[in-house]
């Protein structure tokens, strides 16, 4: 079992910058490969990006215009988004993911896990 938890959301505004931190409370990332998504009331989640595990190849939706940027570090056992000038359609609830076998096509049901979400809210 693996649980997750995010941190670093919040109010910020456009053009700023924000890291997003996931760290696994109970179980070992490194087996996993990794997954960011976002989203908003009413609307599905958007894949944003995914990294796997031992390759470490790193996947990225286009929905943020090549602006974020996926890491892990699995010493702290934690994946990281790293968001780089942000817009106001940024503002979303933003969610880590853990799978066994990742696609990089960004598939919920290639992730077991799930964290709790982290609201970013971006301002203009």
């Amino acid at each position: 079992q693996v649980q997750l938890t995010e941190s670093g959301g919040k109010v910020v505004q456009a053009g700023d910058s924000l890291t997003l931190s996931c760290t696994a409370s109970a179980g070992s990332l490194a087996s996993y490969g990794l997954g960011w998504f976002r989203q908003v009331p009413g609307k599905p989640r958007d894949f944003l990006a995914a990294i796997k595990q031992n390759s470490g190849s790193r996947y990225y939706s286009g929905v943020h215009r090549g602006r974020f940027t996926i890491s892990r570090d699995d010493a702290k056992n934690s994946v990281y988004l790293y968001m780089n000038r942000l817009e106001s359609g940024d503002t979303a609830a933003y969610y880590c993911a853990a799978g066994g076998q990742i696609s990089g096509f960004g598939l919920e049901r290639e992730y077991e896990y799930w964290g709790q979400g982290t609201q970013v809210t971006v301002s203009s």
